[in-house]
């Protein structure tokens, strides 16, 4: 599998499914918010909520399968689960509802947070979601969870790879914590980007979760 970050919340999954190549994207940014998205093409669209730092579908080509309600589905050999959650402490009252995503493919399971906003997971959301080996988490808080929060959920979710986003980014106009301040709640002074991250089951480490930060491409 390889993980490629776009930048925000955008991201790109490569995996091998009855040895075919199944390209998933997530979460494509409109250029409105200070940062150009790259046109990508998808078998796989999931959009997490209708926000235009999210949903901008004009970037995405290819004859993909959109999955933007909550649900369970299979394409092309990859299950997704799309499970219902908040963009804020209200209950959606402020900013509205949030699908996380966790996708299963080459024997592992990727969880994607979109903008989740609430304080911690409910234990219907943890049931789930399952256990998770990739954690997408969004860390910059405001509009979504920061710091505080983002550790309550690493100790909900135990996952083997966390990849922090949605954080402040040079050209970013939309005012975010810096990547550096969930670092730091980590005891973790500073970590270099990696340009992607290609990852195996065999991969992972029992004993540590390990914390990767990506370079936007």
């Amino acid at each position: 599998m390889e993980i490629i970050w776009h930048g925000h919340s955008f991201f790109e999954i490569k995996s091998k499914e009855n040895k075919n190549q199944i390209k998933t994207a997530i979460d494509p940014f409109s250029p409105e918010i200070g940062l150009k998205p790259p046109r990508v093409e998808a078998d796989i669209l999931l959009i997490s909520h209708d926000h235009s730092d999210h949903n901008y579908k004009s970037i995405i080509s290819g004859n993909y399968f959109l999955i933007d309600i909550p649900g369970e589905y299979e394409i092309k050999g990859v299950f997704v689960k799309a499970i219902k959650s908040f963009h804020d402490k209200s209950e959606g009252k402020e900013r509205g509802e949030n699908l996380i995503f966790v996708i299963e493919t080459e024997d592992l399971r990727v969880c994607h947070l979109g903008d989740f906003g609430q304080k911690e997971l409910n234990e219907k959301q943890m049931e789930e979601i399952g256990g998770i080996d990739i954690l997408l988490i969004p860390v910059g808080g405001v509009y979504t969870i920061g710091a505080k929060e983002a550790l309550k959920i690493l100790e909900q979710l135990e996952p083997k790879v966390i990849i922090p986003m949605h954080y402040s980014l040079p050209k970013l106009k939309i005012k975010l914590d810096p990547v550096d301040k969930f670092l730091k709640t980590l005891g973790i002074k500073s970590l270099v980007p990696e340009r992607k991250l290609s990852i195996k089951k065999e991969d992972l480490s029992p004993d540590e979760a390990k914390i990767i930060l990506l370079e936007p491409k």
